[in-house]
């Protein structure tokens, strides 16, 4: 399916306002999500084999090489054609507009994937890699990078049987690029800087640690020239923080997006409202008061 990428900006109303291209008619907004392993192996009307799964997207590809081809065949005098987004998305993909977030788990849906990538050219971000430490160098030799899910690595598959804290550390040394990400939408994203801190204490260096939260996954999206560091012409989005990044007790001070300041903890307004999960509240006066104190002592 296509994805999408939003920047939660202060202020906005509408998705329209969190793109970050500028027209969602005639720009590429986001990437395209594609999975294999267990994912494909259900009841109908997935796969439900692996080997049907990849031959599935074989298939799909070479329509899409197809409708390119006829495409590009078409003259001015020809009739309209009749639009396929299905095939125009995918030809997308094949024309390096749309990179490939892949969900896969094991070594060997692993290398389908580095297969596919092969026959069609497609650009390609491994997601999760449970076993990527095992194809390290094919995967390092393929020039892709790997976002692993470190904290909440799925417990409940059998393909996670073989994580190890060590991936970061493996992957780093074989030369492929690394970011971490959350399986969870919302609230285990407050724990990207603990898996980087363990990633740390499992091998890999600090700079790839912090790499691999800022200008890597900004890479792996296509948004470098926008975000991922701090450089003259980019969004200026980044956060003040306490003390080390990989620290249990840094906290986060500030928030900064496109030059803004959004959230200052100093400010109890701003704290107020910095919960961490799903439900905002707003705090009773006695709670107000007490929020209050805390934070004069802190001061202190």
């Amino acid at each position: 399916g296509q994805t999408v990428y939003l920047k939660l900006r202060d202020g906005g109303r509408t998705i329209e306002d969190w793109l970050f291209c500028a027209d969602p008619l005639t720009d590429v907004c986001g990437g395209m999500k594609m999975a294999n392993g267990t994912n494909a192996m259900r009841d109908p009307p997935f796969p439900g084999t692996r080997a049907r799964s990849a031959a599935l997207v074989r298939g799909l590809y070479h329509e899409a090489q197809a409708y390119v081809e006829r495409r590009a065949a078409r003259s001015d005098a020809d009739p309209p054609a009749a639009r396929d987004l299905r095939m125009e998305a995918l030809a997308e993909v094949l024309d390096g507009e749309r990179i490939v977030q892949h969900h896969t788990h094991r070594h060997n849906d692993i290398a389908t994937v580095l297969r596919l990538r092969d026959e069609f050219g497609f650009r390609l971000v491994i997601q999760h890699g449970t076993e990527s430490w095992k194809l390290a160098e094919e995967i390092a030799a393929a020039g892709v990078p790997v976002s692993i899910t470190f904290i909440d690595a799925p417990g409940g598959k059998e393909e996670t049987l073989d994580w190890s804290l060590e991936i970061g550390a493996i992957l780093e040394r074989a030369g492929v690029d690394v970011a971490f990400n959350t399986d969870d939408y919302i609230t285990d994203s407050r724990l990207l800087l603990r898996a980087a801190a363990l990633a740390v204490r499992n091998g890999m260096s600090r700079t790839a640690a912090l790499e691999a939260l800022t200008l890597v996954p900004a890479r792996m999206l296509g948004l470098e020239d926008r975000v991922g560091s701090l450089e003259a012409g980019k969004d200026a989005d980044f956060v003040v923080l306490s003390g080390d990044p990989f620290s249990v007790y840094t906290t986060v001070e500030q928030t900064w997006v496109e030059g803004r300041l959004i959230y200052d903890r100093s400010n109890p307004e701003h704290r107020r409202y910095a919960v961490g999960g799903h439900n905002v509240y707003r705090t009773s006066a006695e709670e107000e008061q007490a929020l209050r104190r805390l934070l004069e002592e802190e001061g202190r």
